[in-house]
């Protein structure tokens, strides 16, 4: 099946399969810590028990979530070394500290809280649980923020030098982590966790309002998930535009894979809506498209100029149909996902937020909406940056090891084949656990042992136990 592909093709398909299954469970797990902290702080702020509740339903689903996103992770570090050691040595002086950073400071953080977070409230008291929480939300953020600075590097590099025997070597640290597309970057991707998990939360409350709408926790979840869609969604779409922007002035052969502008408009582009690109004739067939709105949306002029790819090379074009469809779908996600919060807000307007059983199938379709979005911009980012792992300078033929196509085929195979027994099984657990009501308990029960070892009970209580 995989007869005739080169070690550099397999390599590349290895890498964007494991990075796939990872990322969704990162982009979930960034949000829902953050929900958890909010509940909690809820829970806390006015002791109503539905905040309580739904802290501990999510809390399970958080843990086998951030699981998942951990082994898969691990993976990932080790085809650094075994599929593109030269791209491991050549940015190893600049990207090693980095990715130290984010294990040190970020992922310990969360595994040091994380245990404190699920166990500790009856043990630790509800502060410190507070504190534990916060500081698993926190070391998420801090995770997202060295990783997304690694990927930023490498789609705009600063900072550096490069020896003679073609090292990346650190000028200023300053600019290799605060590189020009980082912050975009980050509140983009950061933006997207939080819608990721609102649908998810969104979805979740919808199945149990179908099936029964008296249930506050139903209820208060559905309710919040909606209130982070109508907020956050106009934001995303804003800071889309803005990482928009960046991208044009530092990676304008992106944006015209993204565009679709195979030739130069010297007197205002089109936005191209949809269409079928023609990588032979390198022209968008069955084109549907407005006018120089592309001119206006990229450079707020209606006849401003935009080079295409025909000022390109063919070999530093990256491959258009792919980064052309996944944009358009990350695009009409995020615009189906504006909808559904306008539409909940109108619901809520009119007071029919919980009686409104066609606004709860929608978002019912819509909970993996923001999996399908992040994969969507990861592999327009991704894809769009070829041919180069670092942008203009190391091209990803060059960053490959020394490896034969048989051995990457195998271990591909097995990549396949483990993870989606391993993952499919624990997705499979996740939604089962989404699928339950939640349970209803009262503020005064605890998740572990009601006493500790080698603690007897009161003489009282052993005397007379029907007191």
């Amino acid at each position: 099946m995989l007869e005739g592909l080169t070690a550099e093709t397999l390599a590349r398909a290895q890498f964007a399969f494991t990075v796939s299954f990872h990322i969704i469970f990162p982009a979930f797990s960034i949000g829902l810590a953050s929900y958890l902290a909010v509940l909690n702080g809820l829970w806390l702020r006015t002791r109503d028990t539905t905040y309580l509740n739904l802290f501990n339903y999510w809390k399970k689903i958080f843990a086998v979530a951030f699981g998942m996103g951990v082994v898969s992770g691990i993976v990932m570090s080790y085809q650094f070394g075994t599929n593109w050691s030269v791209f491991s040595d050549k940015t190893g002086p600049v990207l090693g500290p980095l990715m130290a950073y984010e294990v040190l400071s970020a992922f310990f953080l969360e595994a040091g809280f994380l245990g404190i977070m699920l166990f500790g409230r009856e043990k630790v008291g509800e502060k410190l649980h507070m504190f534990a929480t916060a500081m698993v939300a926190f070391g998420t953020l801090m995770s997202a923020t060295w990783i997304l600075s690694v990927n930023s590097w490498m789609q705009t590099p600063v900072g550096y030098s490069i020896s003679e025997n073609g090292q990346f070597y650190p000028e200023d640290w300053f600019q290799i982590i605060f590189n020009p597309s980082f912050p975009y970057r980050l509140v983009h991707m950061v933006l997207a966790a939080y819608l990721t998990t609102a649908f998810v939360v969104g979805a979740t409350g919808a199945l149990h309002l179908l099936r029964d709408r008296t249930k506050s926790e139903s209820r208060r979840m559905f309710s919040m998930a909606m209130w982070m869609a109508v907020i956050v969604t106009p934001l995303q779409i804003f800071a889309g535009d803005m990482h928009g922007l960046n991208t044009l002035e530092h990676q304008p052969v992106k944006v015209m894979a993204m565009e679709g502008h195979y030739d130069s408009h010297p007197d205002g582009a089109p936005l191209i809506l949809f269409g079928i690109p023609n990588e032979e004739e390198k022209r968008i067939d069955y084109a549907i498209e407005i006018p120089k709105a592309s001119s206006l949306i990229l450079k707020h002029d209606l006849n401003a100029p935009l080079d295409g790819l025909d000022t390109i090379p063919d070999d530093e074009e990256p491959p258009v149909a792919i980064v052309f469809y996944s944009f358009r779908v990350m695009v009409g996600l995020g615009f189906a996902m504006l909808l559904i919060g306008g539409w909940s807000l109108l619901a809520r307007i009119k007071g029919k937020l919980y009686d409104a059983p066609l606004l709860h199938r929608a978002v019912l379709v819509m909970g993996p909406s923001g999996f399908i979005a992040v994969l969507a911009g990861w592999i327009t980012t991704e894809v769009g940056r070829q041919p180069y792992t670092v942008y203009g300078l190391l091209r990803t033929s060059d960053s490959l090891a020394p490896i034969d196509a048989p051995a990457v085929a195998t271990s591909l195979l097995a990549f396949i084949v483990v993870y989606f027994f391993v993952f499919g099984a624990g997705t499979y657990y996740l939604l089962r656990l989404m699928n339950a009501f939640v349970p209803q308990k009262d503020a005064d029960f605890t998740d572990g042992p009601t006493r500790a070892a080698g603690i007897t009970p009161s003489t009282q209580l052993a005397t007379n136990p029907a007191e």
